[in-house]
């Protein structure tokens, strides 16, 4: 299992000389995260944007990435704005790997808990071996990608309803 770190809110840090919130060049809080746990991952820092900011040469870096991998397994943590637009990327390339994009509403450095809980909950989900195929986990929901989607008027993801 390969962690791809890619920034998104997740990630965001305040900066006390400017008094914004950014998305660090390292991998800080994933790295916090992964100490609580006692097998070993492997990661790498790849985009470190805002989702919004993210554009088709990032996301063919993350595929170039996972092409080049020997891993069948993938979380990415992502921003929450545009996860399904690099979800849907990424599924129209791999049918022969397990994808999981996750990310969080609120900073880790703010309230680590969200963060925490979506990458426990992704790595689980991975350690399940699931088929094939591209995921969100967000919000204690882990769906096709485009089965689950973020409701911007509450602030969170949700199962898209169907028929």
């Amino acid at each position: 299992m390969l962690i791809l770190n890619s920034g998104g809110t997740f990630n965001k840090r305040y900066n006390e000389k400017t008094g914004e919130l950014e998305v660090p060049y390292d991998s800080v809080a994933v790295t916090k995260i992964l100490t609580s746990v006692e097998s070993k991952y492997d990661l790498a820092g790849v985009v470190f944007k805002d989702s919004l900011e993210m554009d088709l040469e990032d996301r063919k870096m993350i595929t170039k990435i996972i092409m080049e991998s020997t891993d069948k397994s993938f979380i990415i943590i992502h921003g929450t704005d545009t996860m399904d637009k690099t979800a849907e990327f990424l599924d129209e390339i791999f049918e022969d790997r397990k994808i999981i994009l996750t990310g969080a509403m609120k900073p880790y450095e703010i309230n680590n808990t969200e963060a925490s809980f979506n990458l426990g909950m992704a790595m689980g989900f991975l350690k399940a071996k699931p088929k094939n195929g591209v995921y969100i986990c967000m919000n204690g929901h882990i769906k096709n990608w485009h089965k689950i989607q973020k409701n911007k008027n509450i602030g969170k993801f949700e199962v898209v309803k169907q028929g």
